[in-house]
This record gives C-alpha cells, sequence and structure tokens, in this order.
C-alpha cells in the first residue's frame, strides 16, 4: 500500500470537517437560540426550510449548490471575482457542501437545548442589568453546553462522511478535494481494494471515537 496516498485525503477530511463544524455551529446555533424564542406567522415554514438538507438526497443537495455557486450564477461570478478562482471543485466547495448538510442537525439538538432551559434564569440576568448578550454567554449557553457538545460532535461527524453533495462540487482531485468518502468509491470502483478497506478502517475508528465521545459525555 502505497502510504503516500492514504494520508492526503484522511488530512483533508479532518480540516473540512473541523471547518464546516465550527461553521455550522455559529449559524446553527444563532437559529435555534433565536427560533426557540419567538414566534411568528410561517416558523413551522421557516423551520421545515431549514431541516430540508437533512432529508434530500446528498446528489440533491449538491446539484443545489452547484447551480448557486457556478460560474453562471451571479454568486459563482461574484466569489471569482474577489478570489480570482472558481469556488467549485476546490475544497472550500466540500467545506460548503459539509456546512449545509450539517447544519440541521446543530439546530435541532440547539433548539432541544435551548428549549429546556428554564426561562426564569435568564430573566433573572436580565433585571440583574445584564445585556442579551452576557445573558447568552454566562447563562443560556453554558446551560445548554451539553447539546453545544453533541450537536459539534454530530455536525463533525456528518462533514466527514459527506459524499453525494462533495461529490457534486468538489470533485474527486486527489490532493486537492478527495476525501475519505470519495477516496473510498474511487479506490473500489477502480479495484483497488487495499487501499479502500484502509480508509474504510480509518473512517470507522474516526466515527467510533466521536460516538464514544458523545456516550461519554452522556454518561458524566
Amino acid at each position: 500500500m502505497n502510504w503516500t496516498e492514504f494520508w492526503p485525503p484522511i488530512v483533508l477530511s479532518l480540516r473540512v470537517a473541523s471547518l464546516s463544524s465550527l461553521v455550522a455551529m455559529a449559524i446553527g446555533t444563532a437559529a435555534a437560540w433565536w427560533m426557540s424564542r419567538q414566534a411568528f406567522k410561517g416558523k413551522t415554514l421557516l423551520e421545515t426550510f431549514f431541516m430540508l438538507p437533512l432529508v434530500l438526497p446528498p446528489t440533491v443537495v449538491g446539484l443545489i449548490l452547484l447551480v448557486l455557486l457556478g460560474r453562471r450564477s451571479w454568486v459563482g461570478q461574484t466569489i471569482e471575482w474577489i478570489f480570482s478562482s472558481p469556488i467549485i471543485f476546490s475544497w472550500w466547495a466540500a467545506v460548503i457542501a459539509s456546512i449545509v448538510v450539517s447544519f440541521p442537525l446543530v439546530y435541532q439538538t440547539m433548539k432541544v437545548g435551548f428549549g429546556g432551559i428554564d426561562r426564569q434564569l435568564e430573566e433573572s440576568a436580565r433585571s440583574a442589568g445584564a445585556t442579551e448578550w452576557q445573558t447568552f454567554l454566562r447563562i443560556t449557553l453554558p446551560l445548554a453546553y451539553p447539546a453545544f457538545f453533541t450537536a459539534f460532535v454530530l455536525a463533525f461527524a456528518r462533514g466527514l462522511g459527506e459524499f453525494g453533495a462533495t461529490l457534486m462540487i468538489a470533485g474527486n482531485i486527489p490532493g486537492k478535494t478527495q476525501t475519505i468518502p470519495t477516496a473510498i468509491f474511487i479506490a473500489s470502483d477502480s479495484g483497488h481494494m487495499t487501499m479502500a478497506w484502509s480508509w474504510t478502517i480509518a473512517m470507522i475508528v474516526l466515527s467510533f471515537i466521536l460516538l464514544l465521545l458523545v456516550g461519554r459525555r452522556k454518561e458524566a
């Protein structure tokens, strides 16, 4: 087995999962906090939209992203004008795909976490003179930490295992956009089963560690 071919997909997958989970956590936590404290007409419709990437086939998500970020769209053209290169078929495209598919997991987990917080504790902090931001940082977020931790692990795991949407908009360029799932697919399709199984075992080990972290956190 060629070890020089083994490590790049793993390193890239970890980098993509790390960055995408951080962004998904920021967006998903903010959306869950705001939605858990608001009541307005069309809320259910908006939440349904938030959860769509969780139930849509990854290739459908990938196609939508390909159209939105492609060189024919104004979004893609603007990005290319700013960064002097298209975002499609770059590792940043893999990050965006992972953010989109992991966002529903973060949103739903954090919504449940925020929903379990005693509102009187937040009101007490506001009555004592704390601003909304201070209340969130010092009261809300610490109380929702178990959900926050679980959401991050789930987002990381989802980003690590993303295949369909990533393949659609990032492709499978060795050393540039090839993640573990796409590497496994190409290796098995071309008959390189030793490499395919090596990446499969690596994915199983990483996924097992993530699930173990969640399980140990729940026990604590």
